[in-house]
């Protein structure tokens, strides 16, 4: 088909039956769910056949949504105009396109004779599978069925053969917008689990290959298109992507609603003044369905593998049954049960057996498999069995083929029975730019991560168990990792751990964000920071547990959680933190750069991720320094200020904030003039820097006064911003504070910058002057 939006540029004229279509179809006044699509559909059938004259050999087909009467509020048209080579046809085309343009609606349309119609279907597997929606709106009843007939015919006969052409169509489609279930902006039509799929399900039923079109996928498929008439009727224009902005009053609409500020549920949006949408519940919802659908496209996929490839037969000419694991076998390239442990009676870890065997063959659990397990598997004792506890284990090592095994599972309910938390877990958003899944596919991704790293300690089995459990306090109030560590201890306990690795397994959840969080934060090179994090962690064992547990977890959260500098600064820390667990001393700080103790001053050494400065002693040098990175786009991710024989040193470690390295050569010269009290490159930066501030935020400065040996913490929580480092640093020396590190770490859109400031800094007035110059510099 052709695509297409035009504005009234042909000579025709809207008119007032245009106008009332348009009110009727996007329905001012409601608009969401099966009857009002249907009655979308009838609104456009009746004006479409006043549109085409009557004549023999002669259709207007509806495909797409009109075909199957399912109008979205702002949907487009998608019509045939199907002829039998009669004259004139393309001033009839004109006669119908034309009106639908000026009624400001987008329509995909062609004209075609049948045999045209059916030669583009051989060829392109989109096209046929749209033919399965035809219906005639209008004109020669009998050409419009020879078409839809004969469509639908060869595509029974030649589905098997065009299912490989169109998976790698979908799949390219898949890489493209993701998985549906899993993100925050999803786009209901063409992400994997979309409406796009649904389609794909409804022609793989149409061609008998399976019953894809089950009842949870009809409801699955119906609550998408609800959610979709919503976003359309929110948003006021066609829109399928569930941006963030829209998600409360599509929940509103679909009747997800939170209490109001006040009620019991604690809900708080000031100004408000009646219940708003449950944005959650709604992305939960979505997640489900999303799910369901791309599940049973899986099903139907390997259905068609297994017609188009024939079953394996044995001499006897049966099926071939090929053994895996204890009551598990291969057939037809799916597991099921083996007989004899159908006839006894089930084993409760029968479930989990069957599913680390999946994962470990990376085959899938046929359908009929999972049905049974979920209805005749009996539930798990407390403690597990050494058996079951054994097979969880082989399941979250088993590397890519943990996820789709797990999934399965979750489908059929089987999680629940093993880990009744799972239920809070499931499909839960994560509203943070750096996490790209929910939690509870993020807790098995961190599990399937985490068993790259099962040679690297000494005891892989908890670190795969924490994996699973690290974040099960998200969604509850309070600090995850305190709120989730007495919850993981709980699980472990159930499974039937011994009290000291139960123990362990709650101080893995605690303290999973320590290694990163200090190592971005705090000073590697104080004392006080390298026993402090010894002290937390105990012994080698639970540091490399860590260790292995914080890389597993960046992995799993996305790209932006996780840099090459991060990874250098959390092996430094642990390398540190060991030395001090194994021999009791803490290590001496690093010397400074000797090239910058020799030579005439100013001293300036550049590198892709490094510059250090050396200058006359004097106040200021840091915030000169900072200033002048920001002014050549430079982000710091840590600074160092120190004074040695009479010279004041800074190092910093830098990235491009825009992924372009600056010229050295001018980055060079800009730091030479600034540290020599240059006063146009001052005013110059001062002035990049100043129109750089961030828009409104709410900043933070928190005091810490125990987290160095020299020196009083203070940590600015604020939004990023260019040239923020530059301002605050001048504002603390303009306050009589001298900086000797500062550690940059940033959260999505807010920085989380460490300040060491030499001195005790006791006096509460004082510190509060201080405080009150760095809010103000932000």
């Amino acid at each position: 088909m052709t695509s297409s939006t035009r504005k009234n540029t042909s000579g025709h004229t809207g008119n007032g039956a245009a106008a009332l279509l348009v009110d009727e179809v996007v329905g001012v006044d409601g608009g969401i769910g099966a009857t009002a699509r249907a009655a979308r559909a009838d609104a456009y059938d009746r004006w479409l056949r006043g549109l085409l004259p009557q004549r023999p050999g002669v259709a207007l087909i509806a495909v797409g949504g009109l075909g199957r009467r399912q109008c979205a509020p702002h949907g487009d048209l998608d019509l045939v105009l199907l002829h039998a080579g009669v004259p004139g046809v393309d001033e009839m085309a004109a006669s119908i396109w034309y009106p639908v343009w000026d009624a400001g609606l987008r329509l995909d349309h062609s004209v075609r004779t049948v045999a045209e119609a059916l030669s583009v279907a051989q060829d392109d597997v989109k096209v046929a599978l749209g033919l399965l929606d035809a219906r005639l709106v209008a004109g020669d009843a009998a050409l419009a069925d020879t078409l839809v007939r004969t469509a639908a015919d060869h595509w029974r006969r030649t589905a098997v053969r065009q299912l490989p052409a169109l998976r790698e169509i979908t799949a390219a489609r898949w890489a493209a917008h993701g998985e549906l279930a899993f993100l925050l902006e999803g786009d209901l039509k063409e992400a994997a689990g979309g409406l796009r799929d649904v389609g794909i399900l409804r022609a793989v039923a149409t061609a008998g290959i399976t019953d894809a079109l089950r009842p949870a996928v009809r409801a699955a498929h119906l609550r998408l298109l609800d959610t979709r008439d919503a976003l359309h009727r929110q948003a006021g224009r066609r829109v399928d992507r569930l941006v963030a902005q829209e998600r409360d009053g599509v929940a509103a609409l679909l009747g997800l609603r939170q209490s109001p500020p006040g009620a019991a549920d604690g809900a708080s949006r000031v100004g408000a003044t009646e219940s708003i949408g449950d944005g959650d519940a709604l992305l939960r919802r979505v997640a489900g369905d999303a799910r369901t659908v791309s599940h049973a496209l899986d099903d139907a996929f390997r259905a068609a593998d297994r017609l188009r490839s024939g079953r394996r037969r044995g001499t006897d000419g049966r099926p071939l049954r090929r053994p895996v694991a204890r009551d598990v076998v291969e057939h037809d390239g799916e597991l099921v049960l083996a007989r004899t442990a159908i006839g006894a009676r089930p084993d409760p870890s029968l479930s989990l057996r069957v599913a680390a065997a999946a994962a470990g063959t990376r085959l899938p659990i046929a359908r009929a498999t999972c049905e049974w397990l979920a209805a005749y598997c009996p539930p798990l004792p407390a403690p597990w069995p050494a058996e079951a506890r054994a097979a969880l284990i082989t399941l979250l090592g088993a590397g890519p083929g943990l996820v789709p095994a797990w999934e399965t599972c979750d489908r059929y309910g089987l999680i629940e029975g093993w880990l009744p938390e799972w239920t809070r877990l499931r499909s839960l958003p994560q509203h943070n730019p750096v996490h790209r899944f929910t939690l509870d596919r993020h807790l098995v991704q961190t599990a399937y991560e985490a068993s790259r790293h099962t040679r690297e300690v000494d005891r892989p089995d908890l670190l795969l168990l924490g994996a699973l459990l690290h974040d099960v306090g998200k969604g509850l109030p309070g600090d995850h990792s305190t709120v989730g560590a007495p919850l993981a201890e709980a699980v472990a306990a159930r499974i039937g751990l011994p009290e000291p690795e139960v123990a362990l397994i709650g101080t893995l959840v605690r303290l999973h964000l320590l290694l990163p969080d200090v190592a971005t934060r705090r000073d590697l090179a104080d004392p006080v920071t390298i026993a402090g994090v010894a002290e937390r962690v105990g012994d080698p064992t639970t540091l490399d547990l860590l260790h292995a547990l914080v890389r597993a977890d960046a992995a799993a959260t996305g790209p932006a959680a996780w840099s090459d500098w991060k990874g250098r600064l959390v092996a430094e820390l642990v390398t540190r933190v060991r030395t001090a667990l194994d021999t009791g001393a803490l290590p001496a700080p690093p010397a400074p750069d000797p090239a910058l103790l020799a030579g005439p001053l100013p001293v300036v050494h550049l590198t892709a991720d490094r510059v250090a400065v050396a200058a006359a002693d004097r106040r200021g040098l840091l915030a000169t320094v900072a200033g002048c990175l920001a002014l050549h786009r430079l982000e710091v991710l840590s600074a160092d200020a120190s004074t040695v024989d009479g010279r004041a040193l800074v190092e910093c470690r830098v990235q491009p904030r825009y992924g372009l390295a600056p010229d050295p050569i001018a980055l060079g010269a800009d730091l030479r003039r600034a540290v020599n009290g240059d006063v146009s490159v001052t005013q110059r930066l001062r002035g990049r820097a100043l129109a750089a501030r961030s828009g409104p935020a709410a900043p933070r400065v928190v005091w810490h006064r125990e987290a160095a040996t020299d020196a009083v913490l203070l940590e600015l929580r604020a939004a990023d911003a260019a040239g923020l480092l530059y301002r605050v640093t001048c504002a603390l020396d303009e306050a009589g504070a001298q900086v000797r590190a500062a550690r940059i770490s940033t959260l999505g859109g807010d920085v989380v910058d460490a300040f060491y400031l030499v001195g005790g800094w006791p006096d509460d007035a004082t510190r509060a002057r201080l405080e009150a110059a760095v809010l103000a510099a932000v």
